[in-house]
């Protein structure tokens, strides 16, 4: 469980005076719908097989919660202007069941469940990867609120975000943020900046996309891996094997020839079944 402290730190649980002053996001005036003890706490260990990550889209940055500066328990805050090759190691910790039902700094409702997150500047909504640094998982997340306020914390996960990244028991771990923009191909698929076709006879695109797998789960058990490895074949008449890696049964879609066979294939698999995934090297 996180120290009461990291969660407290959050907007979203200020009281009334404080987010009237700051007045960055609403949730001061807001019925509080979840829990009102004064700690906060972990959820139901749950099916996280069942929680795809989000698939970044873009969305315009919005007016709650991206007021700059903003000064929190007298520190002051600049809300970054780009969000742009964002990309920064640190500390992430994660919230529970305390704000679980209250509106965070853009006024959306906080879902534990959920894959969102809190960052002190980044502008709001970002979507971000989220890498744990201990054991290599990593997972996609939803900017929308600020926090968490304490100069070794970096970014604040779900607690959903927490339990895919391994780390809800302990609390914290150590972690790499980085920005994925919606509009061009993202760090974590390293597709070539150059889509343009070639006159010769070797395709670049196709050249990227060598040896290229979209990887939708990754688990601790190989039941697991193998039930969503039945699942995606519903969807997909391309290969779906699981692999060992990393003391993770992983869950891999591929080889990919291509863009368009990764649009196609996402699109299927979203549409149909709510999976997403990353896309990775052999």
């Amino acid at each position: 469980m996180p120290p009461m402290s990291t969660a407290n730190r959050h907007l979203g649980a200020l009281p009334v005076i404080l987010a009237t002053v700051l007045g960055i996001v609403s949730c001061g005036s807001a019925p509080t719908l979840g829990p009102t003890s004064d700690r906060d706490g972990p959820g139901e260990r749950i099916d996280i097989s069942a929680i795809p990550n989000p698939l970044p889209k873009v969305e315009p940055i919005t007016k709650l919660g991206n007021k700059s500066p903003y000064t929190v328990f007298g520190k002051t805050y600049q809300v970054m202007s780009s969000n742009k090759n964002y990309r920064e190691q640190g500390v992430a910790s994660w919230y529970g069941k305390k704000f679980h039902g209250r509106k965070t700094s853009n006024g959306e409702i906080y879902n534990m469940y959920g894959m969102t997150a809190a960052h002190k500047t980044l502008p709001i909504p970002s979507y971000v990867s989220v890498t744990n640094l201990d054991n290599n998982r990593s997972i996609v997340v939803r900017v929308n609120d600020r926090g968490p306020f304490h100069d070794a914390r970096l970014i604040d996960l779900s607690y959903v975000g927490a339990l895919k990244l391994g780390f809800a028991d302990q609390g914290t771990a150590r972690v790499l943020v980085e920005y994925l923009d919606p509009s061009q191909p993202t760090a974590t698929e390293n597709l070539s900046a150059d889509s343009s076709q070639s006159a010769s006879s070797e395709d670049p695109e196709q050249e990227a996309f060598q040896d290229r797998y979209l990887q939708v789960g990754a688990f601790n058990d190989l039941d697991s891996a193998q039930i969503l490895q039945k699942k995606v074949q519903d969807h997909t008449s391309l290969p779906i094997s699981v692999q060992k890696k990393d003391q993770l049964f992983k869950v891999w879609v591929g080889p990919i020839v291509g863009k368009l066979e990764l649009q196609q294939l996402r699109k299927a698999l979203l549409d149909a079944a709510n999976i997403s995934g990353f896309i990775i090297s052999e």
